[in-house]
């Protein structure tokens, strides 16, 4: 018992030692910013571009700063949706037995994982503006949207004038986290006994039966925690589509500063929101796997 008290007590002298640690060294970077460099802060910025009043409405609506917000989470979702079913497919082809299949996983994820991503931000950009886009007649066919339609998808994923660029970015994004995703789920595949498909197969399942009731749930508890970790690199990730001035809240944010000046106050506040989103889906991820854990029991 003498044991344990002192290793509690031990282990709270360390946290206090640490937390102050951390508040003198946050005070010395309040100090050298504030005296330092002759910094003045001024926060009374930052309200105004989060909430601004609408004389036409009448009440009080989101300014630039939380339309790149939410901007920042339409193209997160649809790129963790996209790059998840990408990574999906490409993680079982990379388990296969016929040399096509793996040729063509393996080519995919090294491929993305060795060009960086503002290559590929451009490639896409590109492309899918250029060619794509406009071979198949998108822009068209948004704008010839009724108002309600194209108030939908401006809700849902983009305004129609900027579309184009929000679906470059989506893929972008989607295929560059697919490769990393799709390693995730090979080796989360791999991980399960030969065993269980040797039983499953004595059933008479299929592969496919195999592969959906079998492998694949065993699987996703293994691989949630790495998966967590991919879908809160999206999100981050996904700010290096403002390159391509698509408006999210990193664009934003630099068009605040370019603007106002007010460099350390508008990072902070953006740092803070990316915080906020990140740490969400870290918390429900959490969440999701004690659940799935109580479960298996």
């Amino acid at each position: 018992m003498t044991g344990i008290y002192l290793a509690k007590k031990s282990s709270t002298l360390l946290d206090i030692v640490v937390t102050a640690a951390l508040l003198l060294l946050l005070g010395f970077i309040t100090y050298r910013v504030s005296v330092g460099l002759n910094y003045h802060w001024d926060w009374s910025i930052i309200p105004n571009y989060l909430l601004r009043w609408d004389e036409e409405q009448g009440r009080w609506v989101g300014n630039i700063l939380l339309d790149g917000f939410f901007t920042t989470i339409r193209l997160s979702i649809w790129s963790i949706l996209l790059g998840s079913g990408i990574g999906l497919v490409m993680g079982i082809l990379r388990t296969q037995k016929r040399l096509i299949f793996q040729l063509i996983g393996r080519s995919y994820v090294e491929l993305i994982r060795n060009i960086p991503p503002l290559v590929l931000v451009f490639i896409f950009y590109f492309f899918v503006s250029d060619q794509l886009m406009l071979m198949l007649g998108v822009d068209d066919f948004i704008r010839s949207r009724t108002e309600t339609t194209a108030r939908w998808i401006a809700i849902f994923v983009a305004p129609p004038d900027f579309f184009t660029a929000f679906v470059s970015g989506v893929f972008t994004v989607a295929l560059f986290q697919g490769a990393y995703i799709a390693e995730i789920v090979r080796a989360g595949i791999q991980s399960i006994e030969r065993e269980q498909w040797e039983a499953s197969a004595a059933l008479g399942l299929t592969w496919l039966q195999q592969m959906c009731f079998i492998i694949l749930p065993q699987a996703a508890r293994r691989v949630l925690p790495p998966l967590a970790n991919e879908f809160i690199n999206t999100i981050k990730y996904s700010s290096i589509v403002s390159v391509i001035s698509i408006q999210e809240l990193t664009f934003q944010g630099m068009q605040i500063m370019s603007s106002t000046q007010r460099t350390i106050e508008v990072w902070l506040t953006i740092s803070f929101m990316y915080l906020l989103l990140c740490f969400s889906v870290s918390l429900f991820a959490r969440r999701l796997e004690l659940r799935m854990a109580e479960s298996s029991l």
